[in-house]
């Protein structure tokens, strides 16, 4: 498998931090995979690249003003959640039974607290549900009708199943269905007529396409967060890294914050997000080192792939991937933002 690990520029908070000014910094990103120069249009290119500059505005605006880390992630990810060019939220990929379920989670790293869902269906933005069950119950993980019946109590955002069809993705599961031999369920109710649009200009590895964002806010707290709509066709229930704390996502003030994007399964095997923060604060290496070697070695050998977004408290921030591409944007106090699709771009 072709190696490639895109080395962010490192932004020390601390470097240029005075009494007076204080700092802050973020980073997300929008799902990795098999996204190539010569298969992308530019046409699709320039929406990505759009819609993760909004999202990285929406998180500066709030991290400038003073906001919480936490309330910049969430914020950052919701965006990517209404998106359809994501895989989380209404532009999430269809199981092999014709459903969109979401997973989702997000961690505190002031407290170490965080919360998470699994396989919901009706919930407009399961990274604001996720906050909840960190902030509102006394539990960490939530999943299918027990957690939309919670959502429900806490007054989030309800919305029906058909909310989150896209014609894009539906293909997308059709021509994986055909691909193993398996049966196409019935349209979903309550989705639109079938357009007669050509969609394939939009079309990269489907297999897998997370979304997330770490930051960390002018008092020095770090936070991440983690949303998806999982593998298309997925079958019997399957539930990735994304909503398990550790694996998908992780934060910590004492070493680190990660959001995961990749076929979860090894990204679970590795516990990878809680794996870059050990070797941070236990071993010394700094952020993009600790991230190169879980993400070019370890998961590498593994056979997995995907990629990471990270962050130490001080603002170092780093990317990795092992793909051809992930979907990426970062900004700090000291530096302007800088998107970014190709493994080989800064």
């Amino acid at each position: 498998m072709r190696i490639i690990a895109a080395v962010a520029a490192a932004c020390s908070l601390t470097a240029a931090a005075t009494a007076d000014e204080p700092r802050w910094a973020l980073v997300i990103h929008g799902g990795a995979g098999v996204i190539e120069r010569d298969s992308m249009t530019a046409e699709a290119e320039a929406l990505y690249r759009e819609a993760l500059a909004i999202a990285v505005d929406a998180g500066a605006d709030i991290l400038r003003g003073g906001g919480s880390a936490l309330d910049a992630v969430e914020a950052m990810t919701r965006l990517m959640e209404d998106d359809p060019l994501f895989n989380a939220g209404r532009g999430a990929v269809f199981t092999a039974a014709g459903r969109v379920e979401h997973d989702a989670s997000i961690m505190d790293g002031a407290t170490l607290n965080a919360g998470a869902s699994a396989g919901t269906t009706n919930v407009r933005h399961p990274i604001s549900l996720a906050r909840a069950v960190m902030e509102r119950s006394r539990h960490v993980m939530l999943q299918g009708p027990g957690a939309e019946t919670f959502a429900a109590e806490q007054g989030l955002e309800v919305v029906h199943p058909a909310y989150f069809f896209t014609e894009r993705r539906w293909r997308a599961l059709e021509r994986a269905l055909e691909a193993q031999g398996l049966p196409i369920p019935p349209r979903p109710e309550g989705a639109p007529e079938p357009e007669g649009v050509d969609h394939t200009w939009l079309n990269t590895d489907t297999r897998f396409g997370t979304v997330g964002a770490v930051a960390v806010d002018m008092d020095g707290n770090i936070a991440a967060a983690t949303t998806t709509g999982g593998m298309t066709a997925k079958r019997w229930g399957r539930v990735g890294d994304s909503p398990i704390i550790g694996a998908g996502t992780y934060a910590s003030n004492a070493s680190c914050g990660v959001s995961a994007t990749g076929t979860g399964e090894y990204f679970i095997r590795l516990n990878i997000a809680a794996r870059i923060c050990a070797l941070v604060e236990l071993q010394g290496l700094s952020i993009q080192d600790a991230a190169d070697r879980v993400i070019g070695e370890e998961l590498t050998a593994l056979s997995g792939d995907g990629g990471v977004v990270a962050m130490t408290p001080d603002g170092a921030i780093a990317w990795a991937m092992n793909t051809s591409g992930m979907y990426r944007a970062r900004a700090s106090s000291d530096a302007p933002p800088v998107v970014a699709i190709f493994a080989d771009e800064g």
